[in-house]
């Protein structure tokens, strides 16, 4: 049985006063979001591939590291390992309730301060506190710490920027589609997208190593939609709870234009679905078997676009290949 690990968590609400009191985010609101950031600088670091297909950066954290944390626009909050925080001397803060794909649990938070991608510090307040076991990194960034700038990735030097959103991309570079999403819990949600000529929901999940169908999508596609039989696999959330989904590939999917053949896709019960409000419709978090085969991706959560730059049409369906396998 296959054992997939998933860091895909958003983090709603505590039960400490201090937290209830924080202001109410509106929906398609990231936490912590007040505009367009049109002062900070780029900064590239390097990201490395881990064995289930996510990425980690170099993290140092209060002077101390780097540590690996792995990059998770599914995650509306940072979180940290419960032996890092042990080791640093974090104090613990409140519990807040974490959804993950397994579920919704009440977790211990910590305040992190001066957390540092590369060089502007931040202080992080009640992030996660999970076993690194579970998350198989030493934290995760979440759309909290990445605030209103861009996270643009690039798979063929293996770096990633953070950049402001005002600040000039690759949209001219040859290739290139943007694709206008919306926000939902801090999420970038695409609507523009369908799989196999049925409309779906994506959410763009690279803390996800796989991508992940819902069951209204599978009954869409029973039929001439998907191809091989299930094959049965057990999916690990950050928590440490287990569900278990199928394993299958979708014959297309299609994204404002782009086009992905026989796409990887597990069909779970997933959480998440239930906490986005989208266990009811068609909806994918697409994960990053699929977001690997694009040259280029960047994910702009202030102006709400998803922007990739394509390879060649037979290195696509050679990234594609890889990701089946």
């Amino acid at each position: 049985m296959m054992r997939q690990t998933f860091a895909a968590l958003v983090l709603l609400a505590s039960s400490s006063m201090a937290l209830a009191q924080t202001p109410a985010t509106a929906p398609g609101a990231a936490p912590g979001a007040s505009g367009v950031d049109e002062v900070t600088q780029t900064q590239d670091v390097t990201f490395r591939t881990e064995h289930d297909d996510r990425m980690t950066v170099p993290v140092r954290v209060s002077g101390s590291g780097p540590y690996r944390f792995l990059v998770d626009t599914g995650a509306d909050r940072t979180a940290i390992s419960r032996e890092l925080a042990g080791s640093l001397g974090l104090a613990n803060s409140n519990e807040a309730t974490m959804h993950s794909v397994s579920g919704a649990s009440t977790v211990e938070t910590a305040d992190v301060p001066q957390l540092e991608l590369a060089h502007q510090p931040q202080n992080v307040r009640h992030a996660a506190l999970l076993d690194k076991s579970n998350m198989g990194a030493d934290g995760i960034l979440g759309i909290d710490s990445l605030k209103t700038q861009r996270v643009q990735f690039d798979f063929e030097k293996q770096t990633l920027s953070i950049v402001p959103s005002a600040t000039r991309d690759f949209h001219d570079e040859p290739g290139t589609i943007v694709v206008q999403g919306t926000r939902k819990n801090g999420r970038l949600i695409l609507s523009d997208a369908s799989a196999d000529g049925h409309p779906l929901t994506v959410v763009i999940d690279t803390g996800a190593e796989i991508t992940i169908g819902n069951e209204a999508l599978r009954q869409q596609l029973i039929g001439r939609g998907l191809v091989g039989a299930p094959s049965s696999v057990s999916l690990q959330s950050v928590t440490g709870d287990m569900i278990v989904g199928d394993f299958m590939f979708v014959r297309t999917l299609e994204i404002g234009g782009v086009t992905l053949k026989n796409l990887a896709i597990v069909f779970a019960d997933a959480h998440s679905f239930k906490a986005l409000n989208l266990d009811r419709r068609p909806a994918v978090l697409l994960g990053m078997n699929a977001i690997r085969a694009f040259k280029k991706v960047s994910i702009d959560f202030a102006r709400k676009k998803f922007k990739v730059v394509l390879p060649e049409s037979s290195q696509l369906e050679v990234r594609m290949a890889d990701a089946r396998l």
